[in-house]
């Protein structure tokens, strides 16, 4: 499976039409999330352009990217907050973080059901998931220009279906890109115009999905089905006479 690379996401959200989807995102985030003061809140996949905002908020705030996608320093020109991880195997302890927002990720899986149960596991029971996919009836998920062209995409159902079968509780769900993934300045200077209209009449057609879950706090069929010998880690033995 092929799928972008941090380089190639970086650049894409360094461009007028990153810059505008980044904004539009952003929005229905902060509907989802407000206020994260004291919260621990960790992104998987790239997830950067959508926790700058939440640094200095957030108790603590993480960029966890995937292994086969490769990291980036993360903010730039401050103490590095990103991570390398394997997505079946985070390195966090149990029901460590508040919240966790997972962009550019899931799709692009090739261990759907690892990553799942890595995220219950992680999540404290009070805690909330959101997730934000590429829409299979956006015109995102078919646009070259589009990062969320790649890998699988989803409808609100199959989403829902997702969540709920590795032991979360879907709890609302938005949409956004409504404006196409065009260059033209034009639509970019109205893509705020096309975001209200399209929210509003065709909430359907969005470029991607956004829904929050919470977790369930009984034990998990996955994780009796799925389990693994976790890896250890143990120091280096000092070399003798140092």
């Amino acid at each position: 499976m092929f799928w972008p690379d941090v380089i190639a996401l970086k650049e894409f959200y360094a461009s007028p039409l990153g810059q505008m989807a980044c904004l539009a995102v952003r929005k229905r985030i902060h509907g989802f999330w407000p206020d994260a003061k004291g919260d621990s809140l960790l992104g998987l996949g790239f997830t950067t352009p959508y926790l700058l905002p939440f640094l200095g908020e957030a108790q603590s705030v993480f960029a966890c990217m995937s292994s086969a996608q490769g990291v980036i320093h993360w903010p730039t020109n401050a103490r590095n907050l990103s991570l390398l991880s394997d997505e079946a195997e985070l390195p966090f302890a149990d029901n460590s973080i508040n919240r966790v927002l997972v962009v550019h990720a899931i799709e692009n899986s090739e261990q759907v059901r690892q990553m799942m149960s890595e995220l219950w596991r992680i999540l404290s029971p009070a805690g909330r998931l959101l997730m934000v996919v590429p829409n299979r009836r956006g015109i995102w998920a078919r646009s070259p220009r589009s990062p969320f062209a790649y890998g699988q995409p989803f409808t609100s159902w199959q989403l829902r279906q997702l969540l709920s079968e590795h032991s979360f509780t879907p709890l609302s769900a938005n949409s956004a890109l409504f404006f196409p993934p065009t260059t033209w300045r034009y639509m970019l200077r109205s893509s705020r115009f096309w975001e209200s209209i399209g929210s509003q009449f065709f909430p359907g057609f969005g470029g991607v999905l956004l829904m929050e879950a919470e977790k369930q706090i009984y034990a998990p069929l996955v994780q009796k089905v799925w389990q693994r010998q976790r890896k250890a880690y143990v120091p280096l033995a000092q070399p003798a006479g140092i």
